[in-house]
């Protein structure tokens, strides 16, 4: 009933395109916003995880690093998806190659 009533208030069409430019000047806000949430989140988080990959992949033995549960270690053997960490002297474990997140500088592991 409520929507019967809003359709007969509504103003005659006016003849030509006007009534498609105000629709499209309607639109230009929500536009804008989505631009605009584009390049403030979407565009930095897939930077970061482009730079993260490159990360892992760089990855080679000897390297020192950090992962995501706090493990500090030395890269002694790598595969596919797993490598090996020594975080003590004769003490190995494995890991995943995706839970390291951060390469350390050199010496920082003793």
């Amino acid at each position: 009933m409520f929507i019967s009533s809003a359709f007969a208030q509504t103003a005659p069409a006016a003849a030509g395109g006007g009534d498609m430019l105000s629709s499209l000047g309607s639109m230009l806000p929500l536009v804008l916003m989505f631009v605009v949430l584009y390049f403030v989140m979407i565009r930095p988080q897939m930077k970061r995880q482009k730079e993260a990959r490159a990360m892992i992949e760089a990855l080679a033995k000897g390297d020192e690093v950090a992962t995501a549960g706090g493990v500090l270690g030395k890269i002694t053997s790598l595969g596919d998806q797993y490598l090996g960490l020594e975080i003590a002297n004769g003490v190995e474990i494995k890991v995943q190659r995706s839970a390291v997140v951060q390469v350390l500088p050199k010496g920082a592991v003793k």
